[in-house]
């Protein structure tokens, strides 16, 4: 017995402390940013990114792109197996991608909703053949789009494949206790086994950041994800500690209900109402008081350090009178009653109440209603709501902060905004694959977002991992995911 005891002492468990529990373990069905950070220990995709946005092999080993930007060949890395050991060749890539566009309520579909069929070249190669031209196509492939499952499993699992989850990443799946734990244990046949150093990860929803942060300190976890900016100073100041931070690609903005209102209420009806809104807000105060001053106020769909930011719109400053004399010229009298929807989070509640305060002197009334996060989105789906202070992870390319939530009719547009000259901006901005031509493009859409208001952008987040000392080899990546290949346990 005494074997068996030390056996068990030598394996390496990594406890990672999310923010909230991961929805659907699907890549085809899933759509959480905490999803995200949890697929990348198992699920690996044909292409990654690097920390400078390159995008790199991963289950690809290269791509060639034809001259009219219709056919994309890619070549397969050799020797890889499902976890279940089956495997991965051109016959599962194709039949990975053709489950993303075919299956029902797919949300990746609307990703790569170019891509017209998959051909087999070889038994290591596929061709995508396009629609159209697609630029955001191999951005698209280092995210789930990209993500390969192993046909057999999903043949045998159906709908319930989320359950037990089958891919070709380091780690294979154990484990689901809701709410509670995601165990995956060390994959012996992984590709990359050699970079793989420890022998468990398990993935804990804490929801209340102080706690999260207690279990570090105390030692029942190893890292965090999404610390509070307000905690800084906690984890720098502790030498068993360690803070990592980076830009986030994405933004957290209020999305305003203007298709689907069924109250018809102001702010739905009127562009100089929602104008006003913008205006009552001060973005920079609300860094300094919810988030010391960490994040980035923003007021596009990328962030000020992104090579796509226009800068012709920069950040407007606060104008509370400006901002009365617009919902007098609207023909509104205050105070304007709004249905505000915010995610359980105390970071959202916090800012919530911040912007509640301050367009409260421009004369509305936001009705903060705290709901929970897969809750809230449905009710966006639907239309439930008025204003919804909503975060969006982010996509290294900017059509994947754009076009699902701005185009009409598309995926992620909960205000049900739809403009035809921005329509045409984002579908124009797919074609080009120069960056000046695509970023005078996303000129036109910008102008017109701004000047309607579908989206008030307020600011792009830092995301802060803490870790102990002991964990070592951990990079942040602009996409704020963690990548478990590489990690060490002292």
């Amino acid at each position: 017995m005494a074997s068996c005891g030390a056996t068990a002492q030598a394996q390496t468990t990594l406890r990672i402390g999310l923010a909230e529990d991961a929805d659907i373990l699907d890549p085809t069905m899933a759509r959480t940013y905490v999803g995200r950070i949890v697929f990348a220990a198992v699920c690996d995709k044909l292409f990654d990114i690097d920390e400078k946005l390159n995008i790199v092999p991963q289950l690809a080993l290269s791509h060639e792109t034809s001259a009219d930007g219709k056919d994309v060949t890619i070549k397969l890395r050799p020797g890889v197996k499902f976890h279940d050991g089956e495997p991965f060749d051109a016959e599962a890539a194709k039949f990975s991608l053709d489950r993303h566009l075919s299956m029902p309520g797919s949300f990746r579909k609307p990703e790569i909703a170019s891509l017209d069929h998959v051909d087999v070249v070889d038994p290591l190669t596929i061709k995508l053949v396009l629609k159209t031209p697609f630029s955001p196509l191999l951005a698209q492939l280092t995210d789930r789009a990209g993500m390969m499952v192993s046909p057999k499993a999903a043949k045998e699992a159906g709908d319930k494949f989320g359950l037990r989850p089958v891919c070709a990443g380091p780690y294979k799946f154990v484990e689901r206790v809701q709410q509670d734990r995601i165990v995956f244990e060390k994959f012996a046949d992984y590709w990359n086994k050699d970079n793989v150093f420890i022998d468990k990860i398990v993935y804990q929803p804490i929801v209340d950041a102080t706690v999260r942060l207690a279990n570090l300190k105390s030692g029942s976890l190893d890292m965090i994800e999404r610390l509070l900016a307000t905690d800084i100073k906690d984890v720098t100041s502790d030498k068993r500690l360690k803070l990592s931070t980076a830009t986030s690609l994405g933004y957290r903005g209020l999305t305003i209900n203007i298709g689907k209102d069924k109250s018809k209420g102001a702010l739905s009806q009127s562009a100089k109402v929602r104008q006003a809104l913008d205006l009552a807000i001060d973005r920079e105060a609300l860094n300094q008081v919810i988030f010391n001053g960490e994040f980035k106020p923003g007021n596009q769909f990328v962030n000020p350090e992104n090579p796509y930011y226009q800068t012709a719109f920069p950040v407007r400053g606060r104008d509370v009178e400006k901002a009365k004399a617009l919902l007098k010229e609207a023909g509104v009298t205050p105070p304007v009653a709004v249905d505000f929807m915010v995610s359980k989070e105390s970071e959202s509640e916090a800012a919530a109440q911040v912007l509640q305060a301050m367009a409260a002197e421009a004369g509305f009334d936001l009705k903060i209603r705290v709901t929970e996060f897969a809750t809230s989105l449905k009710q966006a789906e639907a239309g439930e709501y008025q204003a919804f202070m909503l975060e969006w992870s982010g996509r290294s390319d900017p059509d994947g902060n754009a076009f699902n939530h701005l185009h009409s009719g598309a995926a992620l547009n909960y205000s049900a905004w739809s403009n035809a000259a921005a329509d045409k901006a984002l579908e124009d901005a797919r074609l080009v694959s120069d960056m000046a031509k695509r970023k005078a493009i996303y000129e036109t859409l910008v102008r017109e977002q701004q000047a309607d208001e579908p989206i008030l952008y307020l600011y792009h987040r830092k995301f802060l991992f803490a870790q102990t000392t002991r964990l070592e080899g951990f990079k942040p990546m602009p996409d704020g995911l963690l990548r478990v290949v590489g990690l060490k346990l002292k």
